[in-house]
């Protein structure tokens, strides 16, 4: 029977082990999760020497079709088609969970990533971004959509405020990833770098507990934009999951002491009501049922 985890380890695994993967406990069953960027196709660093810019070498990776490219074809079946093919070479590399898609609005032809987004219209967005994660999934890979929510320019984006008024926010920029969501059920979303009308999305409690949680039922996984977390307290508190890149050794979030002065209190490795990674995912390193990512917020 796998052993339980103390606070001190389930806080661990709030954060990421490095720059790309999950913190593991064997004992407990809990196998290291490897992150990939994508999403029209893998980008796999040196563990040694991680580049978040994407300027230094990565493995050889197949350069599938951008979002762009393929929401002008209007086929989710093509799609679909890309996401099992993307899964299966993120399979080949042992990497779990792909980055991708991303799918915000193009709400300016200024914005940096637009070719990585699929349309400006919410629908068309959804419904293709549903396809993608649906083919990804399909070979047990997780798909994290991103980046949620209002990430529609690069200029200033690790501080800028989206300050949209809730029906706008609602109606454009929230809708599509909602249609996704709820067609698909990917296995993680990624929280954006900006604030949405002055809070970072990664410490937001409306947008992450009240509105993805409690107003549309998700129950997989919230990971952060790498980098996006200021106070990982707040962000924990807020609904995230996963801080990446990895930070151990940010102690602000850590284990209280109990009354009797020890820090020791145990708890099952499944608490009632905590987020996982769905048994899905394809056993590269373990058994599925490994892939269990314990939340301490609930």
């Amino acid at each position: 029977m796998p052993e339980r985890l103390t606070v001190a380890e389930q806080i661990l695994l709030t954060t990421g082990a490095d720059y790309w993967s999950t913190a593991s406990f064997p004992a407990a069953g809990l196998r290291s999760l490897r992150l990939a960027d994508g999403p029209h196709g893998l980008r796999i660093q040196d563990d040694e020497n991680p580049d978040h810019l994407g300027l230094g070498r990565s493995l050889p990776a197949t350069c599938f079709p951008p979002a762009v490219a393929l929401a002008s074809s209007w086929d989710p079946a093509l799609v679909r088609e890309v996401g099992q093919a993307l899964g299966r070479e993120a399979r080949s590399h042992g990497v779990d969970v792909v980055l991708g898609p991303g799918m915000n609005i193009k709400r300016s032809p200024l914005c940096g990533r637009n070719f990585e987004y699929f349309s400006e219209d919410p629908l068309l967005s959804g419904l293709l971004a549903a396809a993608m994660v649906d083919g990804l999934q399909s070979e047990g890979v997780a798909a994290c959509l991103k980046h949620f929510a209002a990430n529609n320019q690069e200029t200033d984006r690790q501080r800028v405020s989206a300050d949209i008024d809730e029906r706008t926010l609602r109606e454009i920029y929230l809708r599509n990833f909602q249609i996704a969501i709820g067609e698909a059920n990917p296995w993680s979303v990624m929280s954006a770098y900006n604030k949405i009308n002055g809070v970072y999305a990664s410490e937001n409690r409306w947008l992450l507990t009240d509105l993805l949680r409690g107003g549309w039922d998700y129950d997989g996984v919230v990971v952060s934009d790498w980098g996006a977390v200021h106070d990982p307290v707040e962000a924990v508190e807020a609904g995230t999951d996963l801080r990446m890149p990895g930070r151990p050794e940010d102690d602000r979030l850590r284990v209280p002491k109990l009354p009797d002065g020890s820090t020791t209190r145990r708890w099952p490795a499944s608490p009632s009501g905590s987020r996982c990674w769905p048994s899905g995912l394809h056993p590269t390193l373990g058994t599925p049922q490994s892939s269990t990512l314990i939340s301490i917020t609930s």
